[in-house]
């Protein structure tokens, strides 16, 4: 038995027994403790699980973008993941779940610099719940990441994903993560995120791809010029670890694991959310086949899964397994729809951000109701709507700012040359150069 092993089981065992001093060593008592250990290890451990999203988003990024642009991308990812830890510290957890709010629902006031205040009435040690919430964040960051890879500029993109991370996802989550209007008022219903993570990165990536613009060379003379990805290995394994850590984003949205219910719940998350995914890869591999003579598509494949997963996101419990594999096929055939329809805009979405994430996010949350009858198409219509409106606003003026003020794009000859020369220094794969 490992260190670790022996020491999280020692915590199980002593941590009861300690609170029990103070408390009067009650049965009532005693159980209450067990699930506040139970539900804090759910949160810390669905957090290193989701943490592990950021590696794959990296890995999935590099593989996808020009040898040229390799290493920008992966230290964009580094940079983003703090950044977006810092700001959801100083503003964004309080933003998101604000102590009141205003305008019935549709914004908080949220007090500045978080602190924990843990308490065995919550059921959970607060800072636990702040490191889960704060991974959560990194992901929309990370969507927007991939879409606007290989034409913009480090220090803008940061500056926007501060933003992002401190203002516009925790206002998205607030409606309904913080008991804000969407939940009060329409009954919307979002598990996991499919809309409040997921569209939310996507409506921002998507309007970052029409300010920006088109990498250089992508449509000449009406045409779509393939640009393909440098590591198709690397993107594999990308996909790879974001399947993983999607266990823990979707399972530790359960927010409890102290009761026989809830570990259940849990485990029937994590069943459901890995046949989406395997829903999404094979319905993408099938239709590429059919579309494309015969050739599977293999970035079509990956994005497949992701989409899948997205998919399941909103309503990861109440599904059959049956009702899951289908929920996810249709997210990997919206992906293989979706792709040749960017293109036709003339919008470039680098790694397929958009399909994955906005595209089967709707989808998604819009598909809730069929399992979770609590949920109204009429809700889940009014929350994919306002999402999509303020985020798309705001991420505009935020884009339109950086626009006119110090520039988001490098100059032609730059992004020729490449953003790891020009913007990071050295080379992802020198050798090769």
């Amino acid at each position: 038995m490992s260190s670790l092993v022996r020491g999280t089981m020692r915590g199980l065992a002593l941590a009861p027994l300690a609170a029990l001093g103070a408390l009067g060593a009650s049965a009532q008592d005693a159980s209450q403790v067990s699930a506040y250990v139970d539900n804090s290890y759910l949160f810390l451990i669905g957090g290193l699980i989701v943490m592990f999203m950021a590696a794959g988003f990296c890995m999935l990024e590099a593989g996808l973008v020009r040898k040229k642009n390799a290493a920008m991308q992966s230290m964009k990812n580094v940079a983003l993941f703090s950044v977006a830890g810092l700001m959801f510290w100083l503003v964004g957890y309080n933003m998101a779940y604000p102590g009141s709010t205003f305008l019935s629902g549709w914004f908080g006031i949220p007090a500045f610099i978080w602190s924990p205040s843990d308490s065995l009435d919550t059921g959970y040690a607060s800072a636990s719940d702040w490191f889960f919430q704060m991974v959560f964040v990194a992901t929309a960051a990370s969507i927007v990441s991939g879409t606007v890879a290989e034409r913009v500029k480090l220090w803008p993109f940061l500056i926007f994903t501060a933003v992002l991370t401190a203002f516009i996802y925790p206002i998205v989550a607030s409606w309904e993560w913080g008991g804000g209007a969407l939940d009060t008022h329409f009954g919307f219903s979002d598990f996991a995120g499919s809309t409040l993570v997921h569209s939310t990165g996507g409506w921002a990536a998507l309007v970052g791809a029409i300010i920006i613009g088109p990498r250089a060379g992508k449509f000449v003379g009406g045409q779509v010029h393939p640009m393909p990805g440098s590591n198709i290995p690397l993107a594999a394994l990308g996909t790879f670890i974001l399947w993983f850590g999607w266990f823990g984003f979707n399972g530790a949205s359960q927010l409890a694991a102290g009761t026989f219910d809830d570990i259940n719940a849990v485990a029937q998350i994590f069943a459901n959310t890995n046949m989406a995914a395997c829903g999404g890869v094979l319905a993408a591999m099938i239709l590429t086949a059919v579309l494309y003579k015969g050739k599977v598509d293999a970035t079509m494949a990956f994005n497949g899964a992701i989409g899948g997963l997205v998919s399941i996101t909103a309503e990861p419990l109440a599904p059959s397994m049956g009702l899951s594999v289908l929920i996810g096929a249709i997210g990997g055939i919206l992906v293989v729809v979706t792709v040749p329809l960017l293109d036709k805009l003339k919008i470039d979405d680098v790694v397929g951000a958009i399909p994955a994430h906005l595209v089967c996010g709707i989808w998604g949350t819009m598909i809730v109701p069929l399992s979770n009858g609590d949920a109204s198409f009429f809700g889940q219509l009014v929350g994919v709507i306002a999402t999509g409106v303020f985020v798309s606003i705001a991420s505009a003026i935020i884009w339109m700012i950086l626009k006119v003020t110090m520039g988001v794009r490098p100059s032609d000859e730059e992004e020729l040359a490449g953003m790891d020369k020009t913007e990071v220094g050295l080379e992802a794969y020198p050798e090769f150069g």
